[in-house]
Formats: C-alpha cells, sequence, structure tokens
C-alpha cells in the first residue's frame, strides 16, 4: 500500500528531493510552498502530486492547508516538516525583533501548528511517522545566527516529545540534522558570514569545511534517501532520535 505523505515547503530545494524520492517509491505526496511558480513546476514534474500554497508563518493558512492534504491524499502516514528560514545574521544585540519573530514562527511554531493538526490522521495510520528538518545549528551554537540556532534546537526538543507521547500509537518522530548542504541557501548564508567578518566568501567557505572530516557540501538527494529509509520499515523501532548528516562536523 502506497504511503500518504505530506511536506512543507516541498517544492524547492530540499523539499523538493524529498517530494522526488517519496513519489519514486509510488507514495502519494502533498506538497505546499510559497512560491507558486515551483509549486507548478513540481505538480508538472511529478504525475499525482498536489500542491497547494500555504504560508507556514501563518496559522490560519495551516489550518486550511493541514485538512485539505489529509482529504487529498486519503489519510495521512508521513509528515516531513520541512518548512525553514535561515534568518539575517547578526550578533544578538544587533538583531531585529520583528525578525527573530519571522524566524521562531515559520521554523518553530509552525511546525508546532501543522504536526498538531496532523496527528490525529496519523492515529489512523499503521505507521505513523513524523520527520522534522533539524539541522547543524541544533547540536551547536551558531555566533550571529541566535534565532536560527535556537529555533533548531527546539525542533530537536519538539521532535524527542513528540516520540514519547506518540508511540503508544507507533507513530516514530525522528530529527534529520543537515550540515552544509550545496543549493542557493548556504550561498547566502556564506555570503552573509562574509559581510560581517570582512573576509571573501571563499574564505568562510573554507572555514566550514574545515570543521568537518569530509571536504564536501552535503547532498539534497542524500538528504532525501534518508528521509525514505526512516519512514520504511527498516526503521519500524527507530523513533527519538537525531540523524546527523554533515560529513562528520566537529564544530560551528
Amino acid at each position: 500500500m502506497s504511503q500518504k505523505v505530506l511536506i512543507t515547503a516541498g517544492a524547492a530545494g530540499i523539499g523538493r528531493e524529498f517530494a522526488r524520492a517519496f513519489a519514486k517509491t509510488g507514495a502519494k505526496v502533498f506538497i505546499c510552498d510559497i512560491d507558486d511558480k515551483a509549486l507548478a513546476e513540481m505538480a508538472k514534474e511529478i504525475p499525482g502530486l498536489v500542491a497547494r500554497r500555504c504560508d507556514i508563518s501563518q496559522r490560519a493558512e495551516i489550518e486550511k492547508m493541514v485538512p485539505e492534504a489529509i482529504a487529498a491524499l486519503g489519510g495521512l502516514d508521513v509528515l516531513i516538516n520541512n518548512a525553514g528560514i535561515a534568518g539575517m545574521t547578526l550578533p544578538v544585540d544587533q538583531y531585529p525583533p520583528d525578525d527573530w519573530d519571522k524566524v521562531m514562527a515559520i521554523n518553530l511554531t509552525g511546525m508546532f501548528d501543522v504536526t498538531r493538526l496532523a496527528i490525529p490522521a496519523l492515529k489512523q495510520s499503521e505507521a505513523g511517522v513524523i520527520i522534522n528538518m533539524a539541522s547543524i545549528a541544533g547540536r551547536f551554537g551558531f555566533a550571529n545566527r541566535s534565532p536560527y540556532a535556537a529555533t533548531k534546537w527546539g525542533v530537536i526538543g519538539f521532535t524527542k516529545t513528540l516520540a514519547i507521547e506518540l508511540g503508544e500509537w507507533g507513530i516514530r518522530a525522528n530529527a534529520i540534522a543537515p550540515g552544509v548542504v550545496e543549493g542557493d541557501r548556504i550561498q547566502r548564508v556564506f555570503q552573509g558570514r562574509a559581510q560581517l567578518s570582512g573576509r571573501s566568501v571563499a574564505e568562510v567557505q573554507e572555514e566550514a569545511f574545515n570543521h568537518q572530516s569530509i571536504k564536501a557540501f552535503i547532498d539534497p538527494k542524500d538528504i532525501a534517501a534518508l528521509a525514505v529509509f526512516l519512514a520504511s520499515p527498516a526503521a519500524k523501532t527507530i523513533s527519538g532520535q537525531v540523524l546527523p548528516i554533515d560529513a562528520d562536523r566537529q564544530r560551528a
């Protein structure tokens, strides 16, 4: 029986690879995003995929989207909370409170809202799975990235709590903590660090690689493959865990 999968921020980057990977397994996939063009492209690329606009910072939109997803899929087996933003690169005493609130709203509160609304449907699944996207920032403090780091630590605490609460229904909850993922987002982060420190982007990238054993970016396809494994019967007793995929990162 094919899995029924909801992916937030599923139209680009890691989310797009999640959608592609699960679709290849024969799963029914529903994605949401704020990028209308990317949503249309994904709907065209993957037959049967349902793509809808939803701003994860807006509770009212989430409260419409999750029931629509469950109805479109005919239930729910796998929830992937992928939506998140990086925020600005500034020290705490210079960080704009409004931007702090924006990062919190998407990275943590939005995840809470999607999950609480999805839980009743997951309880009806024979093998419910929640996968939350954390980060190496949830394992180390990151200078000048206070709201991002705070939310990713929060994601890990939220995930472990979900695992404890939902194990009774056979629902497994795990977090994936990627390192330096190849793509536009990390380049923007590097540019912010470079601007703040007066170094070049190349120097910032070299420093990042110096903190990991394997000197390479993380391929989003590998993250998607890990998610497919975590949602499979092969991972039926893995829950409450944080799985780094970070080329053996030792520090921030």
